[in-house]
């Protein structure tokens, strides 16, 4: 039997390596929105620092780290320092539980893969991103400027609006796996329709819940169209407009850390998370990070072509949008799929 000691270690290792990755694809994800997003509108983005400008996050980021930190003199300092921080932590956090692959054998030691295996996985994902908000809102309100506090306001409803949408979404899913585990609900994806349709949930009667927990995704993460708490033609740049150096790019860390949590939580909960294709090459199907990662590229690209694809919406028009259709569509969704696996039983 292996040592406490040996599974500190363990842990501490995934913990670094899924940090280091983490990090190094937010920086990156900057970096395909603007590739992609320039090329919607015929322009090349990056081109200039290192090949096809890879270079560019690493120059964005010493420059960042070298600018001068102003800080207004008319702000309450210690929650104007702190709201980036929090935003940054808990994106950063939601990682932790998420699933990647199958349990493996390192050193003797069998680990899974992912930081921690917890039995209400959804859970914690849910509480951690619900509190994300709260680095907005108190960076709106601890600068102390009608813009910048507008902006943490229509963030804070902006998740209440929308975070009820999400959280029903999920119910059905939760209904047919029957567990609040992520991997037991990957589990319950296996296996096929006809022998070649995956049974993923995407396929088995929940893509009403894919599309409202898509659109309430990017409302909770505040992309276009729903990027209404930074509407740079009403509020100059929202929350974060007194905010400067590395505290204003704290803020969009911790949004694209938040849009890859919810590319990754979409991927276990209604596209198989690491379970491939059930057709091709049999050593295809041996490689579970493969498909995680490439389904959760699948998402951000999506993410990033709405962005050079839709306007934005008006506030009322967002508001309308998530308690007028999105909510009754939720709780229609949920009702079915309840009663068919009633009748199922």
């Amino acid at each position: 039997m292996l040592s406490i000691e040996t599974y500190i270690i363990v842990s501490v290792i995934k913990t670094v390596i899924a940090l280091f990755v983490l990090l190094t694809a937010v920086a990156y994800c900057v970096w395909l929105e603007r590739k992609v997003v320039g090329h919607i509108q015929n322009r090349w983005g990056p081109t200039r620092v290192g090949p096809f400008g890879l270079l560019q996050p690493l120059a964005d980021g010493m420059k960042f780290l070298f600018k001068e930190d102003l800080t207004p003199p008319h702000v309450y300092k210690p929650l104007y320092i702190a709201a980036p921080m929090l935003a940054v932590v808990f994106a950063l956090t939601s990682i932790a539980v998420i699933p990647i692959g199958n349990w493996v054998t390192i050193g003797g030691v069998h680990t899974p893969l992912q930081i921690t295996d917890v039995n209400i996985g959804l859970l914690v994902i849910l509480g951690v991103t619900s509190l994300g908000v709260y680095g907005v809102a108190l960076a709106g309100w601890s600068s102390n400027s009608k813009y910048s506090l507008l902006g943490g306001l229509r963030a804070s409803a902006q998740m209440v609006s929308y975070e009820v949408s999400l959280g029903l979404s999920l119910i059905g899913v939760l209904i047919m796996a029957g567990s609040f585990s992520l991997r037991e609900i990957v589990d319950a994806q296996g296996g096929t329709f006809w022998g070649f349709i995956p049974r993923w949930n995407l396929f088995h009667g929940q893509i009403v819940a894919f599309f409202i927990y898509l659109m309430a995704a990017y409302a909770e993460t505040n992309r276009v169209p729903f990027d209404l708490p930074e509407a740079e033609t009403e509020l100059v740049a929202g929350y974060h407009t007194e905010y400067s150096a590395m505290k204003f790019a704290m803020f969009f860390m911790a949004e694209y850390a938040n849009m890859i949590t919810v590319a990754c939580l979409a991927s276990v909960l209604f596209l198989g998370g690491w379970k491939g294709l059930p057709f091709g090459p049999a050593w295809l199907q041996d490689l579970p990070v493969f498909w995680f990662v490439l389904k959760v590229f699948v998402f951000l690209f999506i993410y990033i072509w709405v962005r050079g694809t839709l306007p934005r919406f008006r506030y009322d028009q967002l508001m309308a949008f998530g308690w007028k259709f999105l909510l009754p569509l939720a709780i229609a969704n949920l009702v079915i799929t309840a009663l068919i696996v009633a009748v199922r039983a």
